[in-house]
């Protein structure tokens, strides 16, 4: 399936992406873990500790992942949240909505979303 998939798109850097939150004893307490693959970023998990919530880091975390992406050679970033968490966010930060599961889980819903890149040649 691998070798299908990479028969139908352009070869682009590939593999793990994180950008890791660190406290003064220089363990990880959060940060974000994603992956770059087809030219595009999936984020599958961004967390800042509640303590520190309000302060931007999660703005700048998404910041570095996506100039982490960019240098890689990604047009965009990808991921999905649910409505208790933090649509609000990445709407703030460019993301649009592409797309919604209703009722996920009951009483509320998934939202997938995107950001396409403006790189500096499109500028």
């Amino acid at each position: 399936m691998a070798a299908f998939n990479r028969g139908h798109v352009a070869p682009g850097a590939t593999g793990p992406l994180a950008v890791l939150l660190k406290d003064e004893s220089d363990s990880t307490i959060g940060g974000l873990w994603g992956s770059t693959l087809f030219g595009w970023l999936r984020i599958e998990l961004l967390f800042v500790p509640e303590g520190q919530r309000g302060a931007s880091l999660g703005s700048a975390i998404m910041q570095q992942a996506e100039a982490l992406a960019i240098a890689r050679g990604c047009i965009g970033a990808s991921l999905d949240t649910y409505s208790f968490q933090a649509p609000g966010f990445y709407e703030k930060l460019g993301y649009s909505l592409v797309g919604v599961v209703a009722n996920c889980p009951p009483g509320n819903s998934r939202y997938f979303m995107q950001k396409t890149f403006a790189l500096a040649h499109d500028q």
